[in-house]
């Protein structure tokens, strides 16, 4: 007979099975929630960083943009204010040269004057005597002497002007070689993108390399060399003025007032033609109906031009009578110094006609020509037997 086999080992129950089966379900249950939350949770931190990694790359952006603003602002003055010492140190080297060439020609001056008063001492016995030809000689010497001392004086200040100046344009022009590099390398930032083909990982990046200085180093070294060039450019053009400085002429003077005179009136016209034009848009907006009558900002724009036009017009009219004041001021001075030469003509004349009858007592009636001997008296010395008298 056939027996039947029994395989060896534990047999399970039914509902050992069906319990197996609803934990091996339950089990992949949980896996796929679990796996679920991890793809969503995967989902939001895709999200999250792409924005984040957007939004820093364009603060980033953003950043350098302004940076290059910043720096290209401090280029352009920095650029500005090296021009301005080019153009001074080429307009003070002139003027230091035109004051020497001023010293050189004093030398002539002075020259002559010692030369006269060398001659003069060679007068003998009574006639060496200190008249107002030697003192005005001795003035003269003293005068030149002091201008000559003033001019050199000057040209030293303006040497050592150009060599601070020159010192002053070397550091400018570093900083403004360094600002140019930054800019160029910042804006080399700017253009990177995802796509370039330059772009790759560094070694420690975030590093701070030697020599880095905070931000308000970097400005306050930018501002100190602007105001010192600034300063220097300030003292140089003062010296400019000090060295060049001359007085003007009367009528010259006259003929600036006029004009200053002149287009201070034009500009008040011009002003109150503005003012005019201020008022009429005033009066024609409060014509607005109803409730668009509101007080908004073109309202207050306008009310402050029309305040600011009036203060300006107030002070051109003032500047203007200031003007007129001092126009009449220089009139009288004209006239005072017409008049004044007038006095001088008559009291010249008034000598000269002593001079000529003076002559009677060296120069024989009947050869005495006033007029003649008016012009040649300077050259027609008398002789000592002609001032001998009986």
């Amino acid at each position: 007979m056939a027996s039947l086999s029994v395989k060896p080992g534990q047999r399970f129950t039914l509902p050992d099975w069906q319990n197996n089966s609803r934990l091996i379900s339950a089990n992949a249950e949980q896996q796929r929630f679990n796996s679920h939350h991890i793809r969503q949770e995967g989902r939001v931190l895709r999200n999250d960083t792409g924005n984040q990694a957007k939004w820093d790359e364009h603060n980033s952006r953003t950043s350098l943009k302004d940076r290059i603003t910043t720096v290209d602002k401090w280029r352009e003055a920095l650029a500005k204010c090296l021009a301005d010492i080019d153009l001074e140190i080429d307009a003070l080297s002139k003027v230091k040269e035109a004051a020497e060439n001023a010293i050189q020609a004093k030398n002539l001056c002075l020259d002559v004057a010692i030369e006269c008063l060398t001659f003069r001492e060679s007068r003998r016995d009574i006639d060496v005597v200190r008249d107002p030809v030697e003192e005005e000689l001795h003035k003269e010497v003293k005068v030149i002497e002091k201008t000559k001392k003033d001019l050199q004086q000057r040209v030293d200040d303006a040497f050592r002007q150009l060599c601070l100046l020159k010192e002053a344009r070397q550091q400018l022009s570093c900083d403004h070689r360094h600002k140019v590099e930054a800019l160029e390398l910042d804006r080399q930032c700017v253009s990177f993108n995802p796509t370039s083909g330059n772009i790759s990982f560094k070694v420690n990046p975030t590093r701070i390399p030697d020599g880095t200085t905070a931000l308000q180093e970097w400005e306050l070294n930018s501002r100190r060399n602007k105001e010192r060039a600034d300063t220097e450019l300030k003292a140089s053009v003062d010296l400019r003025g000090a060295i060049t400085l001359t007085i003007a002429q009367t009528l010259e003077e006259i003929a600036e007032m006029e004009e200053e005179i002149r287009q201070l009136e034009e500009n008040i016209k011009k002003r109150t033609l503005d003012l005019k034009v201020a008022h009429t848009r005033l009066e024609t907006r409060t014509y607005r109906p109803h409730i668009e009558l509101c007080r908004d900002q073109a309202q207050f724009g306008l009310t402050d031009e029309v305040q600011q036009l009036e203060g300006i017009i107030r002070a051109l009219q003032q500047k203007r009578t200031e003007s007129q004041d001092a126009l009449d001021a220089l009139y009288r001075q004209l006239h005072r110094i017409q008049t004044d030469i007038g006095y001088k003509t008559n009291s010249l004349q008034l000598d000269n006609k002593c001079m000529d009858t003076r002559r009677k007592l060296v120069v024989p009636v009947e050869k005495f020509d006033p007029e003649v001997d008016a012009v040649s008296r300077t050259r027609n010395l008398p002789r000592e037997s002609q001032l001998e008298l009986a």
